[in-house]
């Protein structure tokens, strides 16, 4: 199975962010990609916004699941990205929406942890999600969804692991700031390595966040990386066979000792 991420800078401007993912979907599906991952401000980034938010995603969040689905069959191809749903408050949902090849919605992923940290309130505009997030069927393949500040929070990726995914999908605005490419890669890395899972995660590149999409093999080997380029697609061959292969002589899973971790993490 085929996986691409994309990776450019949304704006304020929904036409042009729709426009940016257009250009990318139509490379992924010439490289024969069965599923593209944008990043989580795909619709639409808040950075610069000259409107209230909640009125402005009342009138783009279904213009935007509706192009995602003509998009999708248009081409064959799944896409999972991420924008801003309308939830009746002054505060929507960051909300990750899976769309399969032929154009359906088969699920909407509510943003759990939002990012309160370096000195950044993501509460003061946006409203948690209430549920953990979902594994879905795209392509042949089980992939869990999730979004960006998600990533520092590996008991929600073990979670994903023990619904059966076989791919970690990473939808990501992930800001500048000391350290914080080096806590992105290893972040990503680390998912990998310790669940013994392959993970796809698209990032924003703008003047507020790094970009650095990357694909990460189930023994944390990058398989593709698109550093600081504006707009770019990298499409990667997902290998389930790999991921048993690692888990043979990587059992850690198996290892576990649950009996007496499983209440660790609360």
């Amino acid at each position: 199975m085929r996986v691409a991420i994309a990776q450019f800078g949304p704006t304020t401007d929904t036409t042009a962010n729709l426009a940016a993912i257009d250009r990318l979907t139509a490379h992924a599906a010439a490289d024969s990609a069965d599923v593209i991952v944008f990043p989580e401000e795909a619709m639409l980034s808040v950075d610069g916004l000259d409107h209230r938010l909640s009125e402005l995603v009342d009138l783009q969040w279904p213009l935007f699941e509706a192009h995602l689905s003509g998009l999708a069959a248009s081409h064959d191809i799944a896409i999972i990205a991420g924008g801003y749903e309308p939830n009746g408050t002054s505060r929507p949902n960051n909300t990750l929406v899976a769309v399969d090849s032929g154009g359906d919605i088969l699920t909407r992923y509510r943003k759990l942890h939002l990012y309160d940290a370096f000195a950044y309130r993501e509460s003061d505009y946006v409203t948690p999600g209430p549920t953990l997030p979902p594994v879905v069927d795209l392509a042949g393949l089980r992939i869990g969804l999730v979004n960006c500040y998600d990533l520092r929070f590996p008991e929600l990726t073990r979670h994903l692991i023990s619904q059966g995914a076989e791919l970690i999908s990473v939808s990501a605005a992930w800001m500048s700031g000391h350290r914080k490419a080096d806590h992105w890669e290893t972040l990503v890395r680390a998912r990998a390595i310790e669940n013994t899972v392959w993970v796809a995660a698209a990032g924003t590149i703008s003047s507020a966040c790094i970009g650095d999409s990357l694909v990460v093999d189930p023994l944390g080997v990058v398989k593709a990386a698109l550093g600081d380029e504006p707009e770019a697609v990298v499409t990667v061959e997902i290998s389930t066979a790999r991921t048993q292969a690692v888990r043979t002589v990587l059992p850690a899973l198996d290892n576990r000792r649950i009996e007496l971790t499983m209440t660790v993490t609360s």
